[in-house]
């Protein structure tokens, strides 16, 4: 690997190192020649997980949410920064140099958090691929075309099987694995196949922002409150946001505290799970091992920095600013004419109320139903609850619609300025957003299973062995493919929000970790910043651990304040086991570091 690496690393610091000399604007011409392992973090942060993320967020939250994914992805540029100044400075393996120099505990958690959140991770991609086909690309696949659901065990409620979704994501597994073993041996086949997975991502980027161009050229949007939506907001966590929160405010006092506290707790999840997706711990251990592979040193610190910035940064705040208004626009305070409708029969027939049944059914707070889903409510019954459900005010309609779980075939409909509002354009809407999401969730799913193996690579000391790569790889992809199993909403693409919202809770473990290698003299040496420099890394560090931590902890309380959820309780027990190895590693660390006292 070395020797591959060892004539374009020399020629690229030639190049950096005439560039230096010649001045800033040589400089800025070799860095963006150079750039790599930035526009790599950008093919993983422009996924489905972000496609989802953004969607959901302008849905709910309106343009006056766009601050948040801009905060989360400075914040991420700043610690991966703060990890490519280490691993230039020193040439050391970061897991490595943590379990040396800070803590073991650490290190191990950093490592394990990782290939955890890639296995996580995976979930929603396979998810997004068999939305985007049944949704999307092959309309009814699920119903027409695949085995049902399959009952095993007796008794009044059997488990049901779903294979439809599970024969779908195991042929994608051996697609994707496939791809991953030319991956391995870059022959002609996978650039080709790379190059294809990128032009159904870049097609659907593309008409995100034909979309909000359109709209503008229209006069449909109002720029004034976009721009107005890059200002930090933190109100938000507490209250809701844009049009919903105008609707809100407008109800009878009994109805706005209801429709509060559902929006509240919705919206900090979609917060979470956007802000997760920006830079995930995943990307964290990717971005340092992808420069190590390139043979980058010292020299290329300053072109690292660059590379983060132009090829991660600006391509996701451009592409996911675009989705946000784009689903603000479709979707945020409105509601179809047919849901807002009054008579029950054609109320009913609304696709949005599906998505809302179970939310107006907790609204009209029936006793008799407390707790229950529209589903367990009796035949008997559930005319009458129509009807009520029909009469409700259509500013509460309006609210409920905003929080829809949408699918797949729902969403493509944020495209439809673009292609028209009639039958045909709607076929074509369906068919690039499914081609986009597909290509988008196929990609990721890739380069999750690659890190995954480079981490077990790196666990078990071999970092170019074959074997626990290969393991690595399919662990990852098996865990992802097994997602019927352990998700059993509705939509397959709010599975991207809960996977994230598990991702954020680890996250900090990362962020900690780099800052504490920042400021460790036994790991840097002379290259540790001082003065200024490292009171500016230190701020920069310190509000992104900030950051991340208040998100990690959102996350953590929504799981654990539900005393009778036993994945809040998996979640605390592991929480305190984890600070319980920390205080040892660092116990540990400082008696070695202690002289003998007989010496």
């Amino acid at each position: 690997m070395q020797k591959e690496n060892a004539s374009p690393v020399k020629t690229e610091r030639q190049i950096l190192e005439e560039a230096h000399k010649q001045g800033k604007g040589a400089t800025l011409l070799a860095f963006v020649r150079l750039s790599g392992p930035g526009w790599l973090q950008s093919a993983i942060t422009l996924g489905g997980g972000s496609l989802a993320g953004a969607l959901f967020l302008g849905a709910l939250g309106g343009v006056n949410m766009l601050w948040l994914q801009l905060m989360a992805i400075i914040m991420g540029v700043v610690m991966l920064s703060a990890i490519s100044y280490v691993t230039l400075s020193t040439g050391e393996r970061p897991f490595n140099a943590i379990n040396s120099h800070i803590n073991p505990a650490l290190g191990w958690g950093w490592l394990v958090a990782t290939s955890m959140a890639n296995m996580i991770w995976c979930m929603p991609q396979f998810s997004l691929c068999y939305g985007s086909l049944d949704g999307n690309l092959i309309p009814g696949m699920e119903e027409k075309y695949l085995p049902k659901p399959m009952a095993l065990g007796g008794g009044e409620e059997p488990f049901m099987l779903p294979l439809a979704p599970l024969l779908v994501s195991a042929v994608i597994l051996i697609l994707v694995s496939g791809v991953v073993i030319l991956n391995a041996r870059r022959g002609i086949t996978a650039k080709i196949f790379d190059w294809l997975l990128k032009g159904l991502v870049g097609m659907v980027v593309i008409c995100f922002f034909g979309v909000v161009a359109l709209l503008s050229a229209n006069g449909d949007l109002n720029w004034g409150q976009i721009l107005a939506g890059f200002i930090p907001d933190f109100s938000q966590w507490n209250g809701p946001s844009g049009a919903v929160k105008d609707l809100i405010a407008g109800m009878s006092p009994g109805a706005q505290d209801f429709w509060t506290a559902e929006v509240v707790t919705q919206q900090r999840a979609r917060m979470i799970g956007a802000a997760a997706t920006a830079v995930g711990i995943n990307m964290t251990f990717l971005m340092p091992y992808s420069m190590l592979h390139r043979g980058w040193d010292k020299p290329f610190r300053g072109l690292a920095r660059f590379d983060l910035s132009t090829g991660m940064a600006i391509p996701y705040i451009i592409v996911t600013s675009c989705v946000v208004i784009a689903a603000a626009h479709a979707f945020h305070g409105k509601a179809d004419e047919t849901f807002l409708s009054e008579d029950p029969a054609t109320f009913q027939s609304s696709g949005t109320f599906g998505g809302t049944k179970d939310v107006l059914l907790k609204r009209l707070n029936k006793k008799e139903f407390e707790g229950k889903k529209f589903d367990d409510v009796p035949e008997s019954d559930r005319a009458a609850i129509v009807a009520e459900m029909a009469a409700l005010p259509a500013a509460e309609k309006e609210v409920a619609a905003s929080m829809v779980q949408r699918n797949a075939g729902q969403l493509s409909g944020t495209l439809a300025p673009l292609f028209g509002e009639g039958e045909q354009g709607k076929r074509r809407a369906d068919f690039i957003f499914g081609l986009g999401v597909f290509g988008m969730g196929f990609s990721t799913i890739i380069i999750l299973m690659l890190i995954n193996g480079f981490v077990f690579c790196e666990a078990m000391g071999k970092p170019d062995a074959v074997a626990p790569y290969v393991i690595g790889c399919i662990v990852a992809g098996v865990f992802g493919m097994l997602w019927p199993l352990l998700w059993k909403g509705d939509s397959k693409f709010f599975l991207a929000i809960v996977a994230s919202n598990f991702g954020m809770m680890l996250l900090p473990i990362a962020y900690v970790t780099f800052f504490m290698m920042m400021n460790s003299r036994s790991l840097l040496g002379p290259e540790k910043p001082t003065g200024p420099s490292i009171a500016i890394w230190n701020v920069l560090m310190g509000v992104s651990v900030i950051g991340a931590i208040v998100a990690a902890s959102g996350a953590i309380w929504e799981k654990i304040k539900d005393p009778s959820s036993l994945s809040g309780q998996i979640v605390l027990v592991m929480l305190v086991l984890y600070a319980v190895l920390i205080a040892i590693g660092f116990f540990l660390k400082r008696k070695a570091k202690q002289p003998d006292a007989t010496s």
